[in-house]
Formats: C-alpha cells, structure tokens, sequence
C-alpha cells in the first residue's frame, strides 16, 4: 500500500482518530492536508488550515488552497450537541448536520467541480455504530451518522468512474492518552478490548488503497465486535436497574 507522494484530506485531523490517521499517512511519505477548528497545528509536515467546517465559506477557501489533485479524502471530523435530554437547541442540531453531513457532501463537491480528484480517487467517510444503534440523549450525533452512511452510498453511484467511496462505522475507540479500562469493558467486546485510534487508521489505509480497488458504496463496523453482542437481562451477573 504505497502512498508515497499521494495527496490526502484528512478534516478534523488535530486529534483523536484523525490525528492517528494522519500519523499513518505520514509514514508511508503521503503529502498531508489537514482542514480542522484549532488555530494551530504543532505537526508541521503537514498542509493545516484552519477553520469551521460548517461554513461554507471555509471549505471553498480550503478547496482554493489545494495546488495538487487529491487522491484520498478522509472526512472524519464530527461532533455532537447531544439530544432531546439536554433541551438540543435547532441551532444546535443545524450546527452538527452541517459539520457532519453536509460538510463532507459540499467538500466532495468542490473536488469534483475544481477537477481535483485524481483518477482512481478513494473517499472514506466516517460513520459510527450510532447510526444503527442509540445510547439516550444522542440524536443530534446518531442522525448525523446516520445521513452520512446513507450518503456514502449516494456518493458511490453519483461518482461511478471516478472515486471509490465507503465509510467506517468505530464503536468504542479510546482516544486518550493512557486509557485505562476495567475487565467488564473489555468483556463487552467479544475481541477482548476496547478499540483504539490505530484500529480505524488501518481500515483508512486499506480502504484508500488499490487493494481495495473492487469495494465501493460499503460501510465497514470496526467495534471489536460489541454491537453483535445480545444480552439479558442476569447474563454474566449483568442486572438492568432502572
């Protein structure tokens, strides 16, 4: 999986997931924009822009900066306001649709427009499990993830020919420093551990590559396998209190 001179968008690449993601990249000799919020980013061998990806404005300046056809977008950066529990203003719900769904779609729209998706061009949107799946309070993020697998699919047909296109759903990925978790959080992934940012940038890696060159229009659940795991109610001493 070479990428050596590649260029590759990742947004939201300060931190977290996107940040590992663009350490991988980096170490296979890509060429490395990053489009994120923060004023600054202390890894200079990448191409940083700042600005909110919500506006419009931004992802055309961002798209205006480029001078080299992209082979690879990542739109990873989202974020949540939470739900109907924490009184989720309509601003709120906007604000994260924009940053999560509709970023992505005007982003990709612009590469298409401006000519700069190289041939064979590979784009890797990023969905969760909360797209299938609900804790309470989250509805502004689960809708989000929702629209942007459903999306991903969209994009795959309207770009036949020109850009391969799948997302990766993570579930649980620690993105702290020293994580530390307790055996039940472990036992609830059938692999035996909760997930890590380098799960998902491996997952980036293939997709971008050739060697995934017969897969497009798919999501990919990367969650140690925990939204396969069923349980009742006094399973391993497990009791639901409400």
């Amino acid at each position: 999986m070479s990428f050596k001179n590649k260029c590759i968008i990742v947004t939201g690449g300060a931190n977290g997931i996107g940040k590992k993601i663009v350490e991988r990249f980096l170490e296979e000799e890509a060429i490395v924009y990053v489009i994120d919020q923060v004023e600054t980013l202390d890894n200079k061998a990448v191409h940083f822009f700042s600005g909110d990806l919500a506006q419009k404005e931004t992802l055309e300046n961002f798209v205006k900066s480029l001078d080299k056809p992209i082979d690879v977008l990542v739109n990873n950066a989202a974020l949540s306001k939470k739900g109907l529990l924490s009184d989720c203003s309509y601003e709120d719900f906007e604000y994260v649709q924009k940053v999560n769904v509709i970023a992505p779609y005007y982003l990709t729209s612009l590469l298409k427009k401006n000519n700069l998706l190289a041939p064979n061009a590979s784009i890797i949107n990023m969905t969760s499990t909360r797209a299938f799946q609900s804790q309470a309070d989250t509805e502004s993020y689960s809708a989000s993830k929702g629209g942007i697998a459903a999306l991903t699919h969209s994009l795959a047909i309207s770009l036949s020919g020109i850009a391969r296109v799948n997302s990766i759903a993570p579930g649980w990925i620690d993105v702290s420093d020293n994580p530390i978790h307790s055996n039940q959080d472990k036992l609830q992934h059938p692999v035996g551990r909760v997930g890590s940012p380098d799960d998902i940038a491996q997952m980036v890696l293939f997709l971008a590559s050739e060697k995934s060159s017969f897969i497009t229009g798919e999501n990919v659940t990367i969650d140690g396998g925990m939204s396969k795991l069923m349980i009742y109610n006094e399973d391993n001493n497990w009791h639901y209190n409400v």
